[in-house]
């Protein structure tokens, strides 16, 4: 799967030279204009890398910054023609990974992208390790601390509902869990809903993990509930 970089950058010659190489070195490549816009991206898309210019025309790189590191685990490198030492070191504690000045030799940006998505890969790494998992069958992995879950290594992207639905059956395997049991588990008492809410909910699972089958992951048991195998 390709790394995901949001290329934020008022300065449209810049943008051009960073896409360019960037989609050489076989990344997938987003633009953002202005800071408004790399929010809207960030809160739209599951990015691996931001670049981030300083100088926005709208919202302050600081400001974008501080947003995104508050809120999601990417690393991100700031661009800006600022050589002062205080907005390194203010980039930095707003959560910046990097700073690189401009004008920049695209080398050296190449170059700090791959380190940075290095040192995130193994941070994700380590914490996999320490976090609880369960491994179920079809190659499917869930990381319950983090609340993902994984199928072949790939990220399987599940609404809050349908994870805490996966977890109680994952949790309890074999055990036949009837409509009004799962919705009281997962929705709680004061759900007005249907129990068809449930089936719809399993339909989505089942096809987001790819395993639709009705006896093949999570079973109907007919007139109950269900189960997972």
């Amino acid at each position: 799967m390709r790394e995901k970089i949001l290329v934020v950058e008022d300065e449209e010659a810049i943008t051009d030279i960073l896409t360019h190489y960037l989609k050489k070195e076989g990344y997938e490549v987003f633009e953002a204009e202005c800071g408004k816009r790399a929010l809207e991206l960030i809160n739209d898309k599951k990015f691996d890398l931001v670049l981030l210019d300083l100088m926005l025309p709208d919202i302050s790189g600081y400001d974008v910054c501080r947003s995104i590191s508050s809120k999601y685990k990417i690393p991100i490198i700031m661009l800006t023609a600022k050589n002062d030492i205080v907005d390194k070191i203010l980039g930095l504690e707003l959560g910046a990974d990097d700073y690189i000045t401009k004008p920049f030799d695209i080398r050296e940006v190449l170059v700090r992208i791959k380190v940075a998505l290095r040192r995130m890969e193994g941070l994700i790494t380590v914490e996999k390790i320490k976090e609880e998992t369960i491994k179920l069958p079809y190659n499917i992995e869930i990381f319950i601390n983090s609340r993902e879950v994984y199928k072949n290594e790939s990220a399987v992207r599940l609404k809050p509902k349908e994870f805490e639905l996966l977890l109680i059956l994952a949790e309890n395997r074999k055990v036949v869990f009837t409509r009004d049991k799962l919705l009281e588990k997962v929705w709680g008492f004061d759900f007005e809903g249907e129990s068809r809410t449930v089936d719809v909910h399993i339909q989505r699972i089942r096809k987001k993990l790819g395993v639709e089958k009705d006896d093949a992951l999570i079973e109907t048991v007919f007139g109950l509930g269900y189960k997972m195998l």
